[in-house]
């Protein structure tokens, strides 16, 4: 393929990209129109709480707005989204109009769905964090794998494997960090099988992911129904609640929201800085990359490419298990059969919307975290939409991206490729 060739395929790529998210916010516009505002009554007004409990600090006032009018005010932000998309007047910067289309059609939702009646802004944001403190710690231990080459179907089993040890051991010894270090174990174990399986005997990848997440699944299962239903002693574990940073925690909105998490909440934002940083800024890091970009560039240098992969899917084993920690200790305090609802495979679709970066991975799992947040605060309110519909939210949610995102991403080049060395 000649350079000027080349060029034109890229310029025509260009091209049907921007007329696509055109006609994508158009539809956001036409949504608002023929969907939301027939169903509102005229004269009707939304109120949006800012406050989350009693803020020592201040207090925020409540935003009231006309439904009808701020609807159509959002549907004309996305039209004229939509109009300068096909003027390509906004260039490169293509990504910020798409949040902003977004943010307004989001806000458009929010204002028909409470219409008449009150929603908690704060209230809707610090669930999206808690809802994607799980999703995250899944696309990290993904993104920790994947840039060494290994895909890890197994995240789903991992989270589950590591709620059930956690949620038993924490009951027995009545220590709630004795049943983390556990589930960490377990998370660390359960990889550790995948690599053998994948980079020792070289067994298809995705294979050996689903294997151990149906080990995983029908393992708790049976012992949740045999042993603990039977057992509720060993189904109470201590949990590690929330712990309120002073201060920081007073200050409206973001306080509530980030300073008021629990043990696992302050761990996800360290680790995504500590992961971030190892692997871009380190050797470690250069090293892991190279791995999964071109193996035999890395072993022609001296890396040990095998033991580096052992080493990433060992490591991201331990981050999901971890993460399925939360889900008993951290979160409802007793496990559940299939608890985790595919927070795995969303973890997954997380880590390619954030580009196989943790700071990327963290910020998709803030959406999808949203739509979980959404689908539950309807549900409460009594929104027109119907029940059904709401639990499909989120998984709706990760079709749509990842769908959106085939082809526009780019993957490790070594990702799912066992390495053998000649």
């Amino acid at each position: 393929m000649t350079a000027a060739t080349a060029t034109a395929s890229r310029v025509a790529g260009i091209n049907r990209r921007a007329l696509g998210l055109a006609i994508f916010y158009l539809i956001l516009a036409a949504v608002i129109v023929l969907l939301f505002i027939p169903g509102t009554e005229p004269g009707t007004d939304t109120t949006f709480i800012l406050n989350l409990g009693e803020s020592p600090l201040f207090l925020l006032p409540d935003v009231v707005v006309p439904s009808v009018p701020t609807m159509y005010l959002m549907a004309g932000v996305c039209a004229f989204c939509g109009a300068l998309q096909l003027t390509r007047a906004i260039g490169a910067k293509w990504a910020i109009l798409l949040t902003i289309a977004l943010v307004a059609f989001i806000f458009a939702f929010l204002t028909w769905a409470a219409a008449g009646k009150t929603m908690s802004l704060t209230g809707i944001f610090q669930t999206t964090l808690y809802r994607a403190v799980p999703i995250t710690f899944g696309a990290l231990s993904g993104v920790l794998c994947e840039r060494s080459g290994v895909v890890n179907i197994a995240i789903e089993g991992m989270l589950l494997s590591g709620a059930f040890i956690a949620a038993v051991t924490a009951s027995i010894t009545g220590n709630s960090w004795i049943g983390v270090i556990a589930a960490v174990i377990v998370g660390g174990l359960l990889a550790f099988v995948l690599a053998v399986l994948s980079i020792r005997y070289l067994v298809n990848q995705i294979i050996a992911g689903t294997v151990i997440n149906l080990f995983a699944v029908g393992l708790t299962s049976f012992l949740s129904t045999r042993v603990l239903t039977g057992n509720p002693d060993l189904n109470n574990p201590p949990r590690l609640g929330p712990i309120a940073i002073p201060v920081l925690s007073d200050i409206p909105i973001i306080g509530p929201i980030l300073f008021s998490g629990n043990f696992f909440v302050y761990s996800l934002f360290v680790l995504v800085l500590v992961i971030h940083v190892a692997l871009f800024y380190t050797r470690y890091g250069l090293r892991v990359r190279s791995v999964g970009e071109h193996p035999r560039a890395a072993d022609t240098v001296g890396i040990n490419v095998n033991f580096t992969r052992y080493r990433n899917v060992v490591l991201g084993g331990m981050v999901a298990g971890f993460g399925g920690a939360y889900f008993t200790i951290g979160s409802t305090g007793a496990f559940e059969r299939e608890m985790t609802a595919g927070r795995g495979f969303i973890g997954l679709a997380a880590m390619i919307f954030g580009g196989w970066t943790p700071i990327g991975a963290f910020l998709a799992s803030l959406v999808f975290g949203f739509a979980d947040a959404l689908q539950a605060r309807l549900s409460i309110l009594g929104s027109p939409v119907p029940s059904e519909f709401l639990l499909m939210v989120p998984y709706i949610t990760t079709i749509v991206v990842v769908a959106g995102l085939v082809g526009r991403v780019r993957m490790p080049e070594a990702d799912g490729t066992p390495y053998i060395k000649e």
